[in-house]
């Protein structure tokens, strides 16, 4: 099994764990979107009580990668993929997180 694939399967098993339904292709395609980050143990978490963190994924990902416009929107969806993965999870696991991004603004189409 590759290092993909094992990530892919911790990813899964998270979201198992955390009652989330999972559109394994999607998340396939989010995750590859990342590249080797997804490798590295600081860089493949997202910590949600970093202020610094959360605004680099709004702007590197949401702004630039996914061409949305900044509104106050975008921060909340933010807000709420932090509350649907859980203050007290310690596997935000980046790969994860967009991948509820994309779902929950429904910005699927820029992975098809």
């Amino acid at each position: 099994m590759s290092k993909f694939d094992e990530a892919l399967e911790r990813y899964q098993g998270e979201m198992s764990k955390l009652g989330i339904k999972c559109d394994v292709d999607l998340l396939k395609k989010v995750a590859k979107g990342l590249g080797p980050s997804i490798y590295n143990e600081d860089s493949s978490k997202v910590s949600c009580s970093d202020k610094e963190e959360l605004a680099r994924v709004k702007n590197n990902f949401l702004l630039k990668k996914l061409g949305m416009k900044d509104s106050p929107a975008l921060d909340a969806a933010i807000q709420d993929v932090c509350q649907q993965l859980g203050s007290a999870n310690r596997n935000k696991f980046r790969a994860m997180f967009y991948y509820l991004l994309v779902k929950k603004l429904g910005k699927e189409s820029f992975y098809a």
